[in-house]
């Protein structure tokens, strides 16, 4: 039987650190293990759940690796990115999101739209499949821009889903080729206090690309 070797892991070593650097010291003790993919060291107060979502699956992530094999850079700095997409097999922060690695392509091979992603995440941290967290997170990779409409829609819907729900998510946090948003889903607010949206210039996530690189058991 293979055994999964944690912290190896692109994506769920981006989102700890997206949200280490963009959302504060709440997330310093993070560390990753499974169900769900981020936890905080004691086991007990923080668990975050990491996926992805894109319109089209498998059909768009085919398209965006084989646009990989006309990619025509313009510069030196869009030349040396290119060859770290190669050499790498991972895309996401570099070029604007335009394209993808071959080694991210089995990643976002089965990812399905964002309100499907949603509904299945929301019932699996229902059903107990996460644990027991004090608090709930959902990370969801988006490989779509995402517009304000896009981030609000799918905060309403997750919001409608866990409205009777006993067990919740009580963030989620919604990650864009350019731009995180976190959305609270469990405080009492008025809708338009609910999601606060940050931008991430291009050498933040030129960083988060490498530092995410440093995969330990790959």
């Amino acid at each position: 039987m293979a055994y999964r070797k944690y912290d190896t892991c692109f994506f769920e070593r981006y989102a700890m650190l997206s949200l280490k650097t963009i959302l504060g010291h709440k997330f310093d003790d993070l560390v990753n293990y499974d169900r769900p993919d981020l936890q905080s060291s004691d086991g007990k107060r923080l668990g975050i759940e990491v996926t992805r979502a894109m319109d089209g699956g498998k059909k768009s992530a085919q398209k965006m690796l084989k646009d990989m094999a006309g990619i025509t850079p313009q510069s030196d700095a869009e030349k040396a990115e290119l060859q770290e997409i190669i050499s790498n097999g991972y895309a996401y922060g570099l070029q604007e999101g335009k394209y993808i690695g071959g080694v991210e392509f089995n990643y976002w091979q089965t990812a399905k739209p964002l309100r499907e992603i949603i509904q299945n995440k929301v019932g699996k941290v229902s059903s107990g499949f996460y644990g027991s967290f004090e608090e709930f997170g959902l990370y969801i990779f988006c490989k779509d821009t995402l517009s304000e409409e896009n981030v609000a829609s799918a905060t309403r819907y997750i919001m409608s889903l866990q409205k009777d729900l006993d067990v919740k998510y009580d963030r989620m946090y919604l990650c864009g080729p350019k731009s995180l948003h976190a959305c609270n889903l469990a405080d009492d607010l008025s809708f338009e206090y609910r999601i606060s949206s940050f931008a991430i210039d291009q050498p933040t996530r030129k960083r988060f690309f490498l530092e995410s690189l440093d995969l330990k058991g790959e």
